[in-house]
C-alpha cells in the first residue's frame, strides 16, 4: 500500500469532512446542510464552524471525553477528532472509569434498570470511537435479530460506521472504490469479502478533500469520500471496527438508546 502525504487540515474542518455525510441527511447536526457544508469546502478554522460541530449531540461528548481524558483542551484538536472518526493511540489512555462514567451521565437516565447492558460494552474494552457509538450505542445492532428490520438494520450499520477503500477509478464527482462490507448470517456481525462500490468525492468540481487518484486509500461514511488515510490509519480504523465487533458478537447485544441521540 503506498504512503500518502496529505494536506493537514485543522481539527474542525476534519471534523465537518465526517460529519457532513449524515448531517446532509438530516440524521443530526444543523440544520442548514448548506451552511455546513460550505465551512468545510473553505476549511477553515473559526468560530461559526465550531459552533456548529458542538450541535452534534451523539458525537461532542466523546470529543469532549477524548480530550478531557488525555491532557487537551479543545475538543476539536485535530489529535480528538482522528482519535473518534479513526483511531489512535490516544483512546487507548483513556481509563475504563472514565468512559464507564461518561456513558452514565449521558444514557443512565434513558436506559433505566437495562444501563448495565450498555456498560458491558466499555468493561469489555470499548473506546470512544465512532464504531463503539454504531455498533454498540445506537440501536441498529439490536434490531439485525427481528428479521423484518434486519436488512435495514444492516444497511444503516455499514453506511454509518466509517469504512475504509482503495480507489478503483474517478469518474468526476464519483469514485469507485473497493471495500469490505458488514455481513449478518444471523449470529454474527463481520467484515465481508471485498466488492466494490460508487461515492462521492465532489458535486459539481467542488469538494471538501483533495481529488482521489487510483490506488489512493480513503475513509467513507455513508456515501461519501471523507479523506485520504495513511497506512497507518487504515491500520487503526480496521483495529478499532474488528474490536467492536468483536464485543458485539461476544455477548448477548441489544442496544438501550434511541435513536433520538443521532446517527453521526
Amino acid at each position: 500500500m503506498p504512503e500518502v502525504l496529505t494536506r493537514t487540515v485543522p481539527g474542525p474542518v476534519l471534523f465537518a469532512r465526517y460529519a457532513f455525510p449524515p448531517n446532509s441527511r438530516g440524521f443530526c447536526g444543523p440544520a442548514d446542510h448548506a451552511e455546513f457544508w460550505g465551512y468545510g469546502v473553505a476549511g477553515v478554522d473559526d468560530g461559526g464552524l465550531r459552533a456548529m460541530s458542538q450541535q452534534f449531540v451523539g458525537a461532542w461528548p466523546y470529543l469532549q471525553l477524548i480530550a478531557g481524558a488525555t491532557g487537551l483542551n479543545d475538543p476539536l484538536d485535530r489529535r480528538v477528532v482522528e482519535a473518534y472518526w479513526i483511531g489512535s493511540p490516544r483512546l487507548e489512555r483513556i481509563a475504563t472509569r472514565a468512559i464507564g462514567d461518561s456513558m452514565q451521565e449521558r444514557f443512565r437516565h434513558i436506559a433505566g434498570p437495562r444501563f448495565s447492558s450498555l456498560t458491558e460494552g466499555v468493561l469489555a474494552g470499548g473506546v470512544p470511537h465512532h464504531s463503539f457509538a454504531v455498533f454498540c450505542i445506537y440501536p441498529y445492532t439490536g434490531l439485525l435479530t427481528d428479521r423484518r428490520k434486519a436488512d435495514h438494520a444492516l444497511t444503516v450499520l455499514d453506511r454509518c460506521r466509517i469504512r475504509w477503500g482503495q480507489v478503483q477509478s474517478v469518474l468526476g464527482d464519483q469514485v469507485v472504490v473497493r471495500s469490505q462490507p458488514l455481513t449478518w448470517d444471523g449470529a454474527r456481525l463481520e467484515l465481508g469479502a471485498p466488492h466494490t462500490e460508487t461515492v462521492t468525492q465532489s458535486v459539481d468540481g467542488v469538494s471538501m478533500v483533495t481529488p482521489c487518484q487510483p490506488g489512493d486509500w480513503v475513509s467513507l461514511h455513508w456515501e461519501w469520500v471523507c479523506d485520504h488515510l495513511t497506512r497507518s490509519q487504515v491500520r487503526y480504523l480496521h483495529g478499532y471496527t474488528l474490536r467492536h465487533l468483536q464485543i458485539v458478537n461476544d455477548r448477548d447485544t441489544a442496544s438501550v438508546v434511541p435513536p433520538m441521540l443521532g446517527e453521526s
